[in-house]
């Protein structure tokens, strides 16, 4: 955090100190809006939450080292008293990222694949300065401003997810943090019953390359058309990813081992690099020539950029996380979220490290997929059946009766159970996995199937 003082953030935030003896105290620590994660000389925002008013919780921030809390009401402790605290929070990250002339920030957004690119521009922008990204996926109005108050004048680069529920957000967030790089990865399906359409979405996405400068950088996926069209909107230059011929920065010779992990022939500008990923799953693939894009575009090598995404290791867990139990089964969290895009990625994934043993997918229902939920569970059912998995344990009501029910009529020979919770499906899988399966866990994030599978991942053996 850029050092300020009490008087200087309310200020800022066009707020009015209370029961604060010296303002010329330092706030000197990021922001939080979880009184258990505060530093000492941070500051605590007491927002309302879904269960609880962060008002009640600001004894106890000032207790743990917040030198003040931002409020809406006088708390009885050391406070900056806003009319909005969302609004003081984006005001102070303008504050923070204007004290920083020189940080470049980057944006990105996509339906898939946000956060595991986000953790890999973590990981190749280092090569070429001081970086800060996106904390876990926290990539909306409360989430993208406190990762801007983690800034101090050494960074140089500043990586920004940018989430949507609609269009209109990601303009809003761009407003916070205005990008110099806007990176859009792919327009598909996750939310589209929030959006009304993939179209809704695409305009949503596309409000990130418009926010861009004309000495701006738009990264846009070449591979994707709804991205690709984009370029017609933006003032900045252009430079495109994928494995079409037309791509600045491409693929070539992509291939997929035995665990599933994607190599591939790094070309751009004339020069190509090897990169062996140690990431799993091919659609990596696609990441990974995102995150060399943007550092290309920021004037990083070839070479450089494949040798830092070869080094580059899982960050987030329950992404295409894989563990490897003594018993010779193997578990792949990607239960993180899931929407049929990604369903479809990991059926991929989950055949390329089979190797011709047993597999089972644990999974969970799609949520946010609106009035197409139905249609698109049973598609994702064809596909389970498509990718001949042996065993399948579908989590949750309606939608998961449909996928199994499409699953099973696809592929009599199937063997097919209900759960419906996350326990579950725990105590079916104990029983149905065998030594040396593979074992895909996968839903929608409200699901909880995280949970089932790192028990799964803890039981080492089974009886």
């Amino acid at each position: 955090m850029i050092p300020l003082s009490l008087e200087a953030v309310a200020a800022a935030v066009g707020g009015r100190l209370h029961d604060v003896p010296d303002p010329s105290v330092l706030v000197s620590a990021p922001t939080v809006v979880d009184s258990r994660a505060v530093e000492p000389g941070g500051l605590f925002a007491a927002l309302p939450g879904e269960h609880a008013d962060g008002h009640t919780f600001a004894v106890n921030a000032v207790r743990a080292g917040a030198v003040a809390v931002l409020a809406t009401r006088p708390v009885g402790v050391p406070a900056i008293v806003v009319d909005d605290v969302l609004d003081a929070l984006a005001a102070l990250a303008r504050t923070v990222l204007a004290a920083v002339p020189e940080a470049v920030v980057i944006g990105l957004t996509g339906s898939a694949g946000k956060t595991s690119t986000k953790d890999l521009l973590a990981q190749v922008l280092p090569e070429i300065g001081p970086t800060i990204a996106t904390v876990k996926s926290f990539n909306g109005e409360i989430g993208m401003p406190l990762t801007v108050t983690h800034l101090d004048r050494s960074v140089r680069y500043v990586v920004l997810e940018m989430g949507a529920r609609g269009v209109g957000h990601i303009a809003h967030l761009t407003r916070i943090a205005p990008p110099a790089v806007g990176l859009v990865l792919n327009v598909g399906t996750a939310h589209v019953g929030e959006f009304g359409g993939r179209e809704q979405i695409a305009l949503a996405k596309g409000e990130l390359v418009e926010a861009l400068a004309e000495d701006g950088v738009a990264v846009l996926n070449a591979d994707d058309p709804l991205v690709a069209a984009m370029a017609s909107r933006t003032r900045a230059r252009v430079l495109t990813f994928g494995v079409a011929n037309e791509a600045d920065v491409r693929a070539l010779d992509v291939t997929v081992d035995a665990s599933g992990r994607p190599s591939f022939t790094l070309a751009a500008e004339g020069a190509r690099a090897r990169v062996d990923l140690s990431l799993h799953g091919v659609h990596h693939v696609s990441n990974a020539l995102a995150a060399a894009a943007v550092a290309i575009g920021l004037g990083m090598g070839a070479e450089k950029v494949a040798g830092a995404l070869s080094r580059a290791v899982l960050v987030a867990s329950g992404r295409m996380e894989v563990t490897d139990r003594a018993d010779g089964v193997r578990i792949v969290n990607d239960a993180f979220n899931a929407n049929p895009d990604s369903m479809r990625a990991a059926f991929t994934a989950l055949a390329a490290m089979s190797e011709g043993r047993r597999t089972v997918a644990i999974l969970g229902e799609m949520k946010e997929l609106g009035a197409d939920g139905e249609d698109e569970h049973r598609g994702v059912g064809r596909l389970v059946a498509a990718a001949g998995i042996d065993v399948l344990i579908a989590v949750g009501t309606d939608d998961a009766r449909t996928l199994a029910s499409a699953a099973a009529q696809d592929n009599p020979t199937l063997t097919l159970a209900h759960a419906h919770d996350r326990d579950e499906a725990l105590t079916l899988a104990r029983d149905l996995v065998r030594p040396g399966d593979v074992v895909l866990v996968k839903g929608s994030h409200s699901v909880e199937l995280e949970h089932t599978a790192e028990r799964l991942a803890e039981d080492g053996t089974l009886p």
